[in-house]
This record gives structure tokens, C-alpha cells and sequence, in this order.
């Protein structure tokens, strides 16, 4: 006789995949008010940290493949908050980098962020947030998927 399948809800990763969504929807609403998505809002916040970044090093770090980096770079470079240089230490290389519109805009998304954040974990008190954000750490590392996340 064949065991029952568990049901949906019976999964851990059920429950955060719906986190994961509510959040990111909640934050996509948030940044809609700046006509910005979040793939967008995770490319500019990783170049504010930098002065340039090699396209590749961009990439990596925000998990897409190059084609869809390039044409999202194409669209953040429309809208004047990103430009590309050619990469001072690789002539056929491409770095990309915040221009001052960019750099200007990215503390007010980061607000934006951080609003979000405290909407949906206001419940926890800090302490566990920082547990919940360790154990989270700590399970991508034990599976080996900590480099598929932008805060790595």
C-alpha cells in the first residue's frame, strides 16, 4: 500500500517560498512608486557598493544570466542611473557604474527596503530576526547554495 503524499502545507519550504513571495510583491508595490523592479533595485544596490564592476562581476552577483543583465543594464541606462565604461583592466571587458542620478536614487529605494522589511518582521523582536536570518544563512551554506544569494 502506498503512503499518503504529505501535503503542501506540511513543507517548511512551502511556507518560506509564500514568505518569499508576500515579501517581494509587498516590495515590488513599494518600488513601483519609483518605476523600478526589484531585479533592478538588486542590480543598482549591488553597484552603490562599488565605483565600477566588471558586467561578469555584476552577474554573479546578482544571479541572472548576462543576457538578461545586459538588456536590464540597457533599460537602467535609458533611464540615465547606470552607464558603461570600458573595464580599465580588460580592454574587451565592459564595467558598469552608478551615475550620480543612480547613486542618488538608490538610498531612497533602500528606504524603501527597509520599510518593507519592518512591515512584514515587525512581529519578530530582534533578537529572533537575527536568529531567523542566521538559520536562513546557515541553511544555504549547508546546501551549498549560499553563492546563489545576492547578500553572499
Amino acid at each position: 500500500m502506498l503512503k499518503k503524499p504529505s501535503a503542501l502545507p506540511d513543507h517548511l519550504g512551502y511556507w518560506l517560498r509564500k514568505l518569499s513571495n508576500a515579501v517581494s510583491e509587498a516590495f515590488a508595490e513599494r518600488l513601483g512608486t519609483f518605476d523600478v523592479s526589484v531585479p533592478q533595485w538588486v542590480v543598482l544596490r549591488v553597484l552603490f557598493d562599488h565605483d565600477a564592476l566588471p558586467l561578469k562581476d555584476v552577474v554573479a552577483k546578482v544571479e541572472v544570466d548576462q543576457g538578461s543583465l545586459s538588456r536590464m543594464v540597457d533599460r537602467l541606462i535609458a533611464r540615465g542611473w547606470v552607464q558603461r565604461d570600458a573595464d580599465s583592466s580588460d580592454r574587451r571587458a565592459v564595467a558598469i557604474s552608478l551615475t550620480k542620478q543612480g547613486r542618488a536614487l538608490v538610498p531612497k529605494l533602500a528606504a524603501e527596503a527597509d520599510k518593507n522589511e519592518e512591515a512584514f518582521f515587525s512581529g519578530l523582536p530582534l533578537s529572533e530576526r537575527g536568529k531567523f536570518l542566521q538559520t536562513i544563512q546557515k541553511l544555504l551554506t549547508q546546501n551549498k547554495s549560499d553563492g546563489r544569494s545576492p547578500i553572499a
